[in-house]
């Protein structure tokens, strides 16, 4: 009997679902992994930012992307490909640029992957030594996560959808239940409305405070990569964008400052640096404090199925592209199969699984630390790739408007917002690469060479072009535009 994914089985040319506004919003906010963000980046953005005022940075990041959403929200009815970011760049700059964004995109969703089964496999290793178990190598644990991630990963996408609800909604419950405890009961210096005062967060570290908070938003784009999936793509993906947006915005912003109040507007830049230097845990110290001993162990656990959402949702974003990227020849072809019987792109997870697995057997032999390492070069790579494309993607819709003044709804959503976004993202890009060796903790020589990797991708995917050289997006453009002139 053929195997599902075989030419001998019937298949179909696109994957079917019925995810609805809600599970894809989950799966993104999974993604950005809200609570990992919580506890790691936040402290790095008060320690090395601009302590009281790092709420505010939060803030900013969050309406830099909202400006971002507008622009990608207006293009997504013209926008017919399951591509996320290659999709939109193909249609408004053409498929050279659209084939290097999706390179970039491979590049960057793969690091940021490898990179959390490294904090992950770390995460699980410190779990069971705090308990007194034995010594086990991080790479045990991350390959373990790996198999049961590949498992998800090759059935159906409500399988996983349903699994990261429920692990995106504990770990949300979790951290809501601090942060009522703490503004209850205030904070030594009360409620910390410092935070919220220009003296305070104009500071020069601000920007610092703003990358951190943007490399915690990895991943929220992706709604459009489950195009094929979506209940009602022309009305889910934008409302999904929305509201995954506001929802990791808000919960950021707002968790950022309960770090505040807890520890006092005054002594919270120390606190958080004496958890970047490891004698304290400022998230975890928190719980304790405010809402005691069971919910801190409770949340130390969630920090890890944080981890495993957040990779289980890059493990789904990279499958995609690769079956996106097959669909129209840049890829082997067999990547492009549908299983039968899951209606998953089942071989493009498993090609996805056996990478990740070679990845991580190559830091294990070079000898990389899991944490300081692995994670933050991995999170380097991430972020450069995250905001080059977000850049594209902005100037895209950009030139698409311009060209087809006729489609745009608004001159507000399809030019003047995407205009902002556009220099609000050049303003990122700087804030990136002018402190890039914060983000990944090396050299300046190895920052550079991780510095460079999106770039020589971006290169590389326009070199190598789309075998249809953009006619199949071409054909469905004009198909849009007909329609268009014919009403």
């Amino acid at each position: 009997m053929a195997h599902p994914t075989t030419p001998d089985a019937p298949q179909r040319a696109r994957l079917s679902g019925n995810l609805g506004t809600g599970s894809i919003a989950f799966m993104v906010i999974a993604a950005a992994a809200p609570l990992t963000v919580i506890g790691g980046n936040a402290p790095l953005a008060i320690g090395q930012g601009n302590g009281a005022g790092a709420p505010v940075g939060f803030l900013i990041a969050s309406i830099v992307l909202l400006l971002f959403a507008v622009g990608f929200v207006a293009m997504t009815p013209f926008v017919k490909e399951a591509g996320a970011f290659f999709s939109y760049v193909t249609v408004g700059l053409g498929s050279r640029l659209g084939m290097g964004t999706a390179y970039v995109a491979l590049i960057a969703y793969t690091a940021i992957q490898a990179g959390i089964y490294g904090y992950m496999g770390w995460a699980v290793m410190d779990l069971v030594r705090y308990y007194g178990g034995p010594e086990i190598h991080w790479s045990v644990f991350a390959v373990l996560a790996l198999v049961v991630v590949g498992l998800l990963g090759y059935r159906h996408i409500d399988l996983s959808s349903k699994v990261l609800g429920v692990a995106l909604l504990l770990e949300i419950l979790v951290m809501m239940i601090v942060n009522v405890a703490v503004l209850v009961n205030g904070g030594p210096e009360g409620l910390a409305p410092q935070s919220f005062d220009p003296q305070v967060f104009l500071t020069s570290g601000i920007g610092v405070a703003i990358l951190f908070a943007l490399t915690g938003f990895i991943g929220f784009e992706s709604t459009a990569i489950y195009r094929d999936e979506a209940r009602e793509p022309s009305r889910t993906i934008p409302r999904a964008t929305y509201l995954a947006v506001a929802i990791i915005g808000v919960f950021y912003t707002l968790s950022v400052w309960v770090l505040v109040v807890a520890a006092g507007a005054s002594n919270v830049t120390e606190v958080a640096q004496q958890t970047l230097f490891g004698s304290k845990n400022m998230l975890l110290d928190t719980a304790g404090d405010f809402a005691g001993a069971f919910t801190r162990n409770v949340m130390q656990i969630l920090l890890i199925t944080s981890l495993f959402a957040c990779v289980l949702s890059f493990h789904n974003i990279v499958a995609r592209y690769q079956f996106a990227l097959a669909k129209i020849g840049s890829m082997p072809a067999p990547l492009s199969r549908v299983h039968v019987k899951h209606q998953s792109p089942a071989l493009s997870s498993l090609v996805q699984s056996v990478t990740a697995l070679v990845i991580i057997g190559l830091f294990v032999v070079i000898g990389l630390d899991p944490l300081v390492e692995v994670f933050g070069y991995m999170a380097g790579v991430a972020t450069i790739g995250m905001v080059m494309m977000m850049l594209l993607t902005t100037v895209a819709v950009v030139v698409f408007f311009v060209r087809n003044p006729r489609l745009r709804k608004s001159i507000w959503t399809g030019t003047v917002l995407p205009v902002v976004a556009v220099a609000a993202l050049g303003l990122a890009a700087w804030l990136v690469l002018s402190n890039f060796t914060m983000v990944t903790g090396g050299s300046l020589a190895v920052s550079i060479v991780l510095a460079l990797i999106p770039p020589a991708a971006l290169v590389a995917g326009a070199i190598v072009n789309r075998k249809d050289g953009g006619r199949t997006v071409d054909i469905q453009l004009d198909r849009v535009l007909e329609a268009e002139s014919r009403e």
